[in-house]
């Protein structure tokens, strides 16, 4: 016989007989652990110390503390309030009685006599019940597994790009400052990473067009918030020393399923070495020719 092996019960009743014929009942039908316990205190206790327990059967009429309260109690706490109550009652007397059950958390109920097909067939619905609820916390935990598993590979693939692009990669608040640098754009303005994180963009770029390095916070700030991009523009680092460094520069807002605006991305290429040329002049000189 091996029918819910891996399953725990808890059987509490007063009276030694009735502990020993459900016992004896319920190991005749199945391989499920039996604990038991002549009172409500010790009910309370042993499930207090016991890990894993998935069932109480729970004898109402008990001298001192009833079956009543020691589903109160059991409730209340953590580690037992999930647990599934069966009351074994002699009646149910009135529907104030019942119902008193089901307030302090009852499941179910049994009558004693106690009917054998009855016990056996609820406790095997109650232990079914639960192993289906294991298996889907099993493919559950699973899923969750195999997505991290899958977030983790995703992140390290990015955190790969991020290190190794030639291009500045900057990563700001919605108030311009860095949140994160990639090594191109520390080498390329001269900091460590730890030196960038929290710098405004203010201080560390400028528009050709405009000498104020907060520039950033002024005009193209609110446009990108409105628009989500900007297209590449030509402006200028200014490194650690103050040196002037030409870049190309585009900008990318990322916003929240809301529309809030949570991050924007700078990528900034190296523009020194090559010249610009001046569009209206390379016209003239082709018409020329």
């Amino acid at each position: 016989m091996t029918r819910y092996t891996n399953f725990k019960l808890l059987i509490v009743d007063d009276n030694p007989d009735n502990l020993f014929t459900l016992r004896a009942l319920i190991e005749q039908h199945m391989n499920a652990t039996v604990l038991d316990a002549n009172s409500g205190r010790e009910a309370i206790e042993i499930a207090l110390a016991t890990p894993d327990l998935d069932l109480i059967v729970l004898d109402i009429q008990m001298p001192g503390m009833d079956g009543f309260e020691t589903a109160s109690l059991l409730k209340i706490r953590k580690k037992t309030r999930n647990i599934p109550i069966i009351f074994l009652t002699a009646a149910f007397k009135t529907e104030d009685f019942q119902q008193r059950g089901y307030d302090v958390g009852a499941a179910d109920y049994l009558l004693k006599p106690i009917d054998d097909n009855q016990l056996i067939n609820k406790l095997s619905t109650y232990f079914r019940l639960i192993e289906k609820e294991r298996h889907l916390n099993r493919l559950l935990e699973e899923k969750v597994r195999q997505r991290t598993a899958e977030l983790n590979e995703a992140r390290e693939h990015l955190q790969n790009i991020f290190q190794a692009m030639g291009e500045a990669l900057l990563i700001l608040d919605p108030e311009g400052r860095v949140t994160e640098a990639n090594p191109a754009a520390c080498r390329m303005l001269g900091y460590e990473e730890n030196e960038l994180i929290t710098l405004s963009i203010g201080n560390l770029f400028e528009e050709e067009t405009d000498q104020q390095a907060d520039a950033f916070m002024g005009t193209w700030l609110e446009a990108i918030i409105r628009s989500g991009a900007l297209p590449s523009i030509d402006a200028r680092f200014i490194t650690s020393s103050g040196k002037r460094i030409p870049i190309l520069f585009s900008r990318t807002a990322i916003s929240d399923e809301n529309g809030k605006l949570r991050h924007i991305i700078c990528i900034a290429k190296n523009m020194s070495g090559y010249q610009k040329i001046d569009t209206d002049y390379a016209i003239q000189e082709s018409l020329h020719e």
